[in-house]
């Protein structure tokens, strides 16, 4: 009976133990702001990088051509997605 007593009182304790923990890990609102605000320019800046790399690479073409900003873009957006993965995944 005293085995079990001190079973339960143990397992009470653990668990009061891991609920404290979790309440001071839990990140804050500014921390989570941070983050989401992280992970935007970490998907945007590659993005907008290849917009304006592209833009002047169409510019020196004669006539009107979209060719490179169109690709650039696309490429950008790969590179923000595979980004914000490896991010993620820390």
């Amino acid at each position: 009976m005293k085995d079990r007593e001190r079973e339960l009182r143990e397992r009470v304790e653990r668990q009061a133990k891991r609920m404290k923990r979790a309440e001071k890990e839990r990140p804050t609102l500014i921390a989570q702001t941070i983050y989401l605000g992280t992970l935007g320019l970490v998907f945007v800046l590659p993005v907008v990088a290849g917009a304006y790399l592209g833009h002047w690479l169409d510019s020196l073409l004669a006539g009107y051509s979209t060719r490179w900003t169109l690709s650039l873009i696309f490429i950008g957006v790969v590179v923000g997605a595979i980004n914000v993965y490896l991010l993620i995944r820390e």
